[in-house]
């Protein structure tokens, strides 16, 4: 049930997004109405320097959290007086990042005299679906974004169990090196694209994606780990072969580029079938949801890949799940996903700090557990998983 005021209303949650380089805020109520957004990327500014600079993040960051809070308050065509609390991440991220976001957000709630909730970012990515698609608890969530890469069982709004994660380098972070090894922002269609697009874009133009080899990944391992690093490694290995091959220089390209992208894709998407599908399997085999409640949910920045969404949705349809997709426009950060768990927490009265003095003294965490750890349970459960047939992708 929604909890609604006397004067029989839902509650207005304004939310804030600054944990890496996009400034964000979204206004939503309890309904799961989208009333004001904005938001500000920092994309084509980093991608000239190569990569995220934190410090330089952070100065963005202040120069744009008043005018996108403005804007989106603007939109919504509503004041600081109609919001009914403040949510704001505060962890994980880059700590100069989530240090505006969490000053700014304090400070309307102290000048509002609003209540404050502070969101873990990647809880936040794992229930922004239930904004938009009818999905029970509980259900399995697949994040894969520039920064994580974990499977969990969402159980309810305030209780994760974590079945894999990231051993090394995380999915997106991985194809952004790729792509900006092989100079793919050198060709004018893919120059305004993040590292992940325009390798999913490039390897859609392959002419033979089995001339490179990639070695399956932790394929012997009965976990639900997940590795990106070899994949990187090869990568560099064979773009550093065919430069000196082909006496490439400057910002050209190699000959192969779209044929090594498409093989990179191929062998990143099977590895993260087969760990989804062991999730699965281990679901199934424990009883952990009714069959009629079985859900794959996919989320973040990676999510948006169509071949990797396509793959998990046919591993889903042989293995008994149903499979939803977050809308591409809250995969990436956006404000909107963390008023929305601010939404649902106030919803089930959880995580909402009324205290002054309480709100002052919340700080920002670099790293942050994603609920309670099962990776041991699931490697004790020795689940044989032999990856279901893929089409070509």
């Amino acid at each position: 049930m929604v909890r609604k005021f006397t004067d029989d209303r839902p509650a207005i949650i304004l939310g804030i997004e600054t944990s890496c380089d996009d400034t964000g805020c979204g206004i939503v109520d309890t309904t799961g109405k989208i009333l004001g957004e904005a938001l500000n990327s920092q994309h084509s500014t980093h991608l000239k320097h190569g990569g995220i600079i934190p410090t330089f993040a952070s100065i963005l960051h202040r120069q744009q959290i008043t005018t996108v809070c403005e804007d989106a308050l603007r939109s919504a065509d509503l004041r600081l007086r109609d919001i009914d609390a403040v949510a704001t991440t505060t962890k994980p991220g880059l700590p100069l990042s989530l240090a505006v976001g969490n000053t700014f957000g304090k400070y309307l709630s102290r000048i509002g005299n609003k209540p404050y909730i502070p969101i873990h970012h990647m809880e936040a990515h794992a229930v922004t679906v239930r904004m938009v698609h009818k999905v029970d608890f509980p259900y399995l969530v697949l994040l894969v974004s520039g920064g994580h890469s974990l499977l969990a069982i969402v159980e309810n709004i305030d209780k994760f169990y974590l079945l894999g994660t990231a051993l090394d380098n995380p999915p997106g972070e991985v194809l952004d090196k790729i792509a900006r090894r092989l100079k793919l922002a050198n060709i004018p269609e893919f120059s305004r694209m993040s590292g992940g697009q325009a390798v999913e874009n490039a390897a859609s133009k392959a002419t033979d994606p089995n001339r490179f080899f990639f070695e399956p990944i932790l394929t012997k391992k009965r976990n639900c780990q997940f590795s990106f690093a070899g994949l990187l490694s090869t990568a560099s290995m064979y773009i550093n072969k065919e430069e000196k091959e082909f006496n490439i220089e400057g910002g050209a390209l190699i000959p192969n580029a779209y044929d090594l992208c498409a093989a990179v894709q191929v062998v990143l998407i099977k590895h993260i079938c087969l760990r989804t599908q062991r999730a699965m399997e281990f679901i199934n085999s424990t009883n952990l949801m009714s069959q009629e409640k079985r859900t794959l949910v996919i989320s973040g920045g990676v999510a948006c890949n169509n071949s990797l969404a396509k793959a998990l949705e046919l591993v889903c349809s042989k293995m008994g799940f149903k499979f939803i997709r977050t809308p591409a426009q809250w995969c990436n950060d956006n404000g909107v996903m963390i008023a929305w768990n601010g939404a649902e927490r106030w919803i089930a009265n959880t995580g909402i700090i009324r205290d002054r003095d309480e709100i002052e003294s919340v700080t920002v965490e670099k790293k942050a557990p994603f609920g309670e750890s099962w990776i041991e349970r699931v490697e004790n459960a020795n689940i044989k998983c032999k990856l279901v047939k893929l089409k070509e992708f």
